[in-house]
């Protein structure tokens, strides 16, 4: 064995196969398990002397570390302390978080993550993952070798290039930090190997002042390089890692608007690529609303769809639903015209400001004859909803407090049971809160945010507010197409997963959440991976068959238990 260790996997067990000693085997994240190794093993592994006498249960570990974690003082100082965990012992790390991921979710990942990128430089103290610059492109290979992993190691990678990070934006290379969320969040909920996952930066110069100005920011220090140049730098970097990791998934992460939609298109017909915040966030807000639709007894086809927010992710959910429409045997161009999208200008419209992507959701100026406007000219969200009288309402906007009273009251006084979704993060973004929402319309909203809420106490009603949290996908669509091999993810897979996690939810009383909740997780990316895997094998993207996929998607979840012990 050439490496200082190797994890195989035997008779459905793991098998750390250790080859180093000593201090080797206590700074090796994976293999260590500290006051866990018995007496046998301490002195198999040259490592007598080197941890307290007593040796503790991976049990009696975990309550230790939860003790410790509370007493930290606040969310940042929580998430320094479990990263600084991930980086002595991984096992011990997901053991935690997977007994606790309702409560830890938040921290190990959004919003927390936000304040941890935004302080990277500063607090860096071990590397994660792979650096990548724009001004040595040449370097890439030697990169990817140094990482120590082979052809058939690497199941699946997260790379951003920091433009669009949650709602903070340009951060540099920080955003490397965003990549080893992510990952952390799959090996969590869908349990993902953590030795088969690569999290990867590509630094391509950043617009961020601050950044730029700050004499311990540890990226590249130029203006952010854009055009042919970032274009060749991306494609180079697929060419590598493809071929470097003929299996792996390609997941981008907070790539800007405009890059994001044209990179997942430039290579999603190619690659077994996905790109979360356009998929993933379309995949559950598709599974609320087809949640949503079941609730309120009314077909997809009787929709009529408002989303105030037309970008990439407002996009992403238009063209899922658009797609499920179609798959249920309506015309498409019958079911374009039951969507409207409004971007920071107003209304889409043909002949105005419209991005590409957005081009298809364009209506003509005769859509809109005859509409009555608050200010002429001008077709702003109150218009749209008064004209229209929407039966959904989608907020990818990030502009707080956008349905306001009038605008909501407006579109309760035309439909039963009015969908309501305010998705922007953070929750200061949110163009409403729940208890508003369910105010205004008397209880009759069927309410999913993007932020977690407090349940609401209307009459005497309990009312659970679904969070539309890309973990409840994401995952499980990972897991999926690591089992069967897909070699490309379709968007009739995403809505399979949608599908998956609409169909998790069997409660359909008054106040009843649209989503599962963060404590199912687990079960529900097992769910969703099973769909992927059907619906890949229906399609024939699936490289590897699973004749019965319940069992081989349970087999293949990794547990965070110590593996047994091979001493070479």
């Amino acid at each position: 064995m050439s490496k200082d260790f190797e994890i195989v996997r035997r008779d459905g067990r793991d098998i750390a196969r250790i080859a180093c000693r000593g201090r080797d085997v206590l700074n090796s994240p994976m293999i260590n398990q500290g006051t866990a190794f018995t007496t046998e093993q301490r002195e198999a592994l040259g490592l007598t002397g080197m941890l307290p006498e007593h040796v503790m249960t991976l049990e009696a570990q975990v309550r230790r570390i939860y003790q410790q974690y509370s007493h930290e003082p606040s969310d940042l100082a929580k998430y320094n302390y479990l990263t600084a965990m991930q980086d002595r012992n991984e096992t011990l790390f997901y053991r935690v978080v997977t007994e606790n991921i309702e409560e830890m979710l938040p921290v190990i990942y959004t919003p927390t993550i936000g304040l941890a990128i935004q302080q990277y430089s500063h607090w860096f103290h071990k590397p994660r993952g792979i650096y990548l610059d724009i001004d040595n492109p040449d370097g890439i290979q030697a990169a990817l070798e140094a990482s120590g992993k082979g052809a058939d190691d690497v199941d699946l990678i997260v790379v951003t290039d920091s433009e669009g990070i949650l709602g903070i934006g340009d951060q540099g290379v920080g955003g490397v930090a965003i990549t080893v969320g992510k990952l952390s969040v799959y090996v969590a909920a869908a349990g993902i190997h953590p030795d088969r996952v690569l999290p990867i930066v590509l630094d391509t110069g950043t617009d961020n002042l601050d950044l730029l100005n700050d004499p311990a920011y540890l990226g590249v220090r130029h203006a952010r390089v854009r055009g042919e140049r970032y274009d060749a730098f991306i494609e180079r970097f697929v060419s590598e890692i493809t071929g470097h990791f003929p299996q792996a998934m390609l997941h981008w992460e907070d790539f800007a608007a405009g890059n994001a939609t044209r990179i997942l298109s430039r290579y999603r017909e190619d690659i077994c690529t996905f790109n979360d915040d356009i998929q993933g966030t379309a995949g559950v807000v598709v599974a609320a609303v087809l949640a949503a639709i079941r609730n309120s007894h009314t077909r997809l086809a009787d929709q009529r769809i408002v989303i105030h927010g037309a970008g990439t992710a407002g996009v992403g959910i238009a063209h899922l639903l658009l797609d499920i429409m179609v798959s249920q045997g309506i015309d498409r161009d019958q079911a374009m015209k039951q969507f409207w999208g409004l971007s920071s200008r107003g209304l889409l419209l043909e002949g105005g400001k419209v991005r590409d992507f957005q081009a298809p959701f364009a209506r003509s100026k005769e859509d809109v004859k005859g509409w009555k406007l608050d200010r002429n000219g001008r077709y702003e969200l109150a218009d749209v909803v008064r004209n229209v009288q929407p039966t959904i309402l989608i907020g990818t906007s990030a502009q707080s407090g956008a349905f306001t009273e009038p605008i909501v009251r407006e579109m309760a006084k035309h439909v039963e049971r009015p969908i309501i979704m305010p998705l922007s993060n953070p929750t200061s973004r949110a163009e409403a809160v729940p208890s508003d929402l369910l105010a205004w319309t008397n209880g009759a909203a069927l309410i999913a945010t993007g932020s977690p809420f407090k349940p609401v106490e209307l009459g005497e009603t309990t009312y659970h507010i679904a969070q539309a949290n890309n973990a409840l996908i994401f995952p499980g669509i990972g897991l999926g197409v690591i089992c069967c091999r897909a070699s490309r993810i379709t968007d009739t897979v995403i809505a399979a997963a949608s599908q998956a996690v609409a169909s998790a939810v069997s409660d359909r009383s008054l106040g009843a959440s649209l989503l599962p909740t963060m404590t199912q997780l687990r079960s529900i990316s097992a769910q969703v991976a099973v769909a992927v895997v059907e619906q890949a094998q229906r399609e024939g993207l699936a490289q590897r068959e699973l004749d019965n996929p319940i069992q081989q998607v349970y087999e293949a979840m990794w547990q965070p238990v110590y593996p047994e012990i091979e001493v070479v």
